[in-house]
């Protein structure tokens, strides 16, 4: 794999290139083209050289795309319902939608897709070189072409070879495997296997790809292997942790609850009549009528307790007073609760 040096302008390569007229005219770079640029200068990129690349920019156009035979583009649409392996078998799926491209027919795809691939290598090293690469926004429209044309080959070519995962993945026996997840290992190696394949050495597509996406499979495997043997359990909803000690402790505090509540209505800790006003304000325990104590509806209105100040208002006292009030209340009601528990 090798990068040749480009001989012509940029002016005379926007000329001769293919579609480069349907480039947009804008002076500014959208989001997805900048996007699409940083992808490019940042990620590795690279192609599969052939001899065509070598000739006049012209020529290579008019060999590697003009005299190309006709190649048909694939429906992929039976795609989905086989993933669920039980639907439709795999050689009637076939033929709704894919399709079996000749060695000429495979080579000329492959052809056209590494020579675009080639056309961004150039392009991204004269950009490289450059101090603002953006400021050349003739050379990135043609860069950002020339990359668009290759991922459109690229997912023709992935879209016509689907059915080679899906019958690599039946063929395989690994019960532990689930189905989806094989195919997906699959398909990586797939795409995989398109960016490295050579078809200047006169193999089909599908001897280098069935064996990329086995090996692929096989390391999925090993890889399963490997966690189950650290996690040998598989996840079992009843294995959950139990709700029993928070629903028991839920309970303990709404049987003490009940318990506080009977033991301020009936008064069994001695409660004074102040100390009860301000633990049935405090706490909410009674109608907001309480005898002796002026209409509150405001303060009342959201069903909530009051705070120390409101009960402060309510009694004519400070809410620091409120609060000390409350906690000789709750002592008394706290040596009632412990003795009752215990006699």
């Amino acid at each position: 794999m090798k990068n040749r040096t480009q001989t012509q302008p940029p002016a005379a390569r926007a000329q001769d290139a293919p579609g480069l007229r349907q480039c947009k005219s804008s002076r500014e770079l959208s989001p997805e083209d900048a996007a699409d640029l940083k992808r490019v200068l940042e990620q590795k990129y690279e192609y599969m050289d052939s001899d065509l690349f070598a000739l006049p920019e012209r020529d290579a156009v008019e060999a590697v795309f003009d005299a190309a035979p006709e190649i048909p583009v694939p429906d992929s649409s039976w795609y989905h319902p086989v993933m669920d392996a039980g639907k439709t078998k795999l050689s009637a799926a076939r033929k709704m939608g894919s399709v079996l491209l000749t060695a000429e027919q495979e080579r000329a795809l492959f052809i056209q897709f590494n020579y675009c691939r080639f056309r961004v290598c150039l392009i991204r090293d004269e950009l490289k070189d450059m101090a603002c690469p953006e400021q050349d926004l003739d050379l990135v429209q043609e860069l950002l072409h020339w990359y668009r044309r290759a991922e459109a080959y690229r997912d023709q070519i992935a879209q016509t070879n689907l059915a080679l995962v899906l019958a690599m993945a039946k063929r395989t026996r690994m019960s532990d495997l689930d189905f989806g997840d094989m195919v997906s290992e699959g398909n990586m190696a797939l795409l995989r296997a398109i960016d490295k394949f050579d078809a200047g050495r006169g193999f089909k597509f599908s001897t280098y790809a069935c064996r990329a996406i086995l090996k692929a499979f096989s390391r999925a495997g090993i890889k399963l292997s490997k966690y189950r043997s650290v996690f040998p359990a598989a996840y079992d909803p009843e294995f959950e942790k139990s709700d029993y000690q928070e629903t028991k402790n839920a309970d303990h505090e709404e049987d003490c609850a009940d318990e506080v509540r009977r033991i301020v209505e009936t008064n069994q800790a001695d409660l004074s009549e102040i100390e009860q006003r301000v633990i049935r304000h405090r706490f909410n325990l009674v109608a907001p009528d309480i005898a002796g104590d002026p209409p509150a509806p405001k303060l009342r209105d959201d069903g909530k307790p009051l705070t120390l100040q409101q009960v402060g208002q309510i009694i004519g006292v400070t809410k620091e007073r409120v609060r000390q009030i409350q906690k000789q209340a709750m002592a008394k009601i706290r040596g009632q609760l412990e003795t009752g528990y215990l006699a």
